[in-house]
């Protein structure tokens, strides 16, 4: 029962859905949250609850909206009475041309990406002390090096670097809190047309797989006590070659 609890966001499905299972197979319960794909989180639920009864819970919240957002961190509070993690994982990813970018862009960009992470990390913050737990932020190697017409994305994530290393130094030295800067691991779902060239521009010339970054989550959550404020690529070196270009 004394089992730690983690919060992932997004986590229905793709990389956020394999962080849950492996927080949840080396022994955490895990509350999953979803937006729309209802379907694949309450199977994820089941799967994990069978395997271990009572471990899993299952919340839904838009994190377009800020009223949601926190009452999301209020219902994660009551799933197990605690939290020791929070993992912001869910985000929008989509192109906006400068000339067609437009404010409900910057709503579902900023939002998923930065705002929402800054209330859950506020109004979460006390528990995690409690517990000396921490918060890991899913960033993006583009928060450094932009990508061709994606500037809202860039910039939402560039902030969510900035806060990363603000909020360690804020939290600090009760609430760890670093990120992890994903390359190519899961393709975008609406397909990109130079995916052979991003794997040749990684130094391992080839894409990850979602185990590369749930298995970075769990060890700076659980085996890295002394770092915090960092944030992690885990690109096959496509960092490097962005800084090259």
């Amino acid at each position: 029962m004394n089992a730690p609890v983690a919060l992932v966001t997004g986590s229905a499905r793709r990389i956020g859905a394999q962080i849950v299972r492996t927080l949840h197979q080396h022994g955490m319960r895990v509350i999953i949250h979803y937006r729309g794909s209802q379907e694949e989180a309450e199977s994820l639920a089941a799967e994990l609850n069978q395997l271990r009864p009572g471990s899993a819970g299952l919340l839904q919240a838009d994190l377009d909206q800020p009223a949601a957002v926190r009452q999301l961190a209020s219902d994660a509070l009551a799933c197990f009475g605690q939290l020791d993690l929070l993992v912001n994982n869910a985000s929008s990813f989509y192109p906006t041309p400068i000339e067609q970018a437009n404010d409900s862009d910057w709503e579902k960009l900023i939002h998923s990406n930065l705002r929402a992470p800054f209330i859950l990390s506020q109004q979460l913050a006390p528990a995690l002390r409690e517990q000396q737990g921490c918060i890991i932020n899913i960033v993006d190697v583009y928060a450094e090096k932009p990508l061709q017409t994606h500037t809202l994305y860039c910039m939402a994530k560039a902030g969510l670097a900035m806060m990363t290393k603000s909020l360690a130094r804020e939290l600090g030295p009760e609430i760890r809190v670093n990120g992890v800067s994903p390359g190519p691991i899961l393709w975008p779902e609406a397909g990109q047309m130079n995916q052979q060239a991003i794997q040749d521009a990684t130094a391992l010339k080839r894409s990850g797989e979602p185990d590369d970054i749930a298995n970075t989550v769990y060890w700076l959550a659980t085996a890295a006590p002394f770092i915090t404020g960092q944030i992690l690529a885990v690109d096959g070196g496509r960092s490097l070659a962005l800084q090259g270009s």
